[in-house]
């Protein structure tokens, strides 16, 4: 399985400063985007794989919802995000 507790724990540790605070947005997100990077390889190779497609498309609406918070609310923690996280183009 590609998203064990361990992985989970480590992108918790790594972006909320603890395994525990699971709610942080800089924690959902890096969580969205680490499932988002799977579910795209998935689909490089499975291309009419459609529920996983809806599945991506709904994972990057959410992610993008929790930025756009993250923006409103925080611009530097927003900035910070999007820098260790490469997601901007």
């Amino acid at each position: 399985m590609y998203l064990t507790s361990q992985v989970k724990k480590d992108i918790f540790k790594q972006y909320a400063g603890n395994e525990k605070n699971t709610g942080s947005s800089e924690s959902q997100i890096a969580l969205f985007t680490h499932r988002i990077d799977h579910l795209t390889e998935h689909l490089k190779k499975n291309k009419k794989d459609f529920g996983t497609q809806r599945a991506l498309l709904n994972l990057v609406g959410k992610r993008r919802a929790l930025l756009d918070y993250l923006k409103k609310t925080d611009l530097m923690r927003y900035r910070a995000i999007i820098k260790t996280l490469d997601i901007r183009k």
